[in-house]
């Protein structure tokens, strides 16, 4: 180098690997949260440490250098593994309807020949196979009794057969405790099923009210979510804003089954008394409860 050439700038501390630099230049968001004590952290960060305790988002994952911490970016791919897997898994139908025992059950399949084109073709998720279509209207021949009836059930596996494996037979279970007095079809098991099929299996039991639990689109979250619809008068080619639903029921976090169910009660006597579904039907259940505030927020009322 000549003698008038300008020395290399140096490196900012933030330019540099926390292994690079003495334990009093390390910049401070090189270092994780976690690896702080709790008298280290500035008031947002520990602001930061409750939000993410209260919910399952990722937020305030912290960071590495420039990028996340390694159980963060682990924590994520298993999700995504997870999520994947509910989505690909094979449906076990037979299983499902061991479970409902000792109900009665009617098992048939989409139009979907197969789990790909099942995902690809997602119109075909939401008509009867024309060996389903003929199933359904063998049944109803050899017991007409099962047609016309207050309620049809049907168990889709949708997008998680997962969730529909682990938690649709419980869900049915408290569901029928909440319809009590009502008459109720045979419970339908559907392969490769769209919310839409519902409603060709309803009108095929000449159903008042059709009822679909299937397994819902599974996140980095939840891989294994319930869903619930309610439509009135079903029939092919009813719109989504004529059904009512009732979603995230699940296990971590999500809503219960048996409130799922006290819920999804009182929207179906409420269907059937007023002969509608979706967005002209509201629950008019009781409203949760507020959270209590700290004796110090509160006012004083006089």
């Amino acid at each position: 180098m000549s003698e008038d050439a300008a020395p290399p700038a140096a490196l900012p501390p933030a330019a540099l690997p926390p292994a690079a630099l003495p334990p009093a230049a390390v910049p401070p968001e090189a270092v994780p949260p976690e690896a702080l004590p709790p008298e280290a952290l500035p008031a947002d960060a520990a602001l930061w440490e409750r939000l993410r305790a209260a919910t399952p988002a990722r937020i305030a994952l912290g960071r590495v250098g420039h990028t996340l911490p390694l159980d963060a970016v682990l924590t994520f791919q298993l999700d995504h593994a997870r999520a994947r897997d509910a989505v690909h898994a094979p449906f076990d139908a037979a299983a499902l309807a061991a479970e409902l025992a000792p109900l009665a059950t009617i098992t048939l399949d989409s139009a979907a020949p197969d789990r790909t084109t099942y995902l690809r073709r997602p119109d075909l998720g939401r008509r009867l196979s024309d060996a389903g279509a003929a199933l359904l209207k063998q049944a109803v021949q050899a017991d007409p009794a099962i047609a016309g009836r207050d309620v049809a059930i049907v168990i889709g596996d949708g997008l998680s057969a997962t969730g529909v494996q682990a938690g649709a037979a419980a869900l049915v279970h408290a569901i029928l405790a909440e319809l009590r007095g009502l008459t109720v079809a045979p419970v339908v098991i559907a392969t490769g099923a769209r919310v839409a099929l519902g409603d060709a299996i309803g009108a095929g039991l000449r159903a008042r009210v059709v009822i679909v639990v299937i397994g819902e689109r599974p996140g980095l979250s939840v891989a294994d979510s319930l869903g619930v619809y309610l439509t009135f008068g079903p029939r092919p080619g009813r719109a989504d804003s004529e059904r009512n639903c009732i979603s995230n029921i699940h296990a971590r976090g999500g809503l219960a089954p048996a409130a799922a169910a006290a819920i999804l009660g009182r929207l179906v006597r409420d269907a059937l008394r007023l002969g509608l579904s979706g967005v002209e039907l509201k629950d008019v259940g009781e409203a949760l409860p507020a959270p209590e505030r700290p004796a110090a927020e509160q006012k004083d009322p006089r």
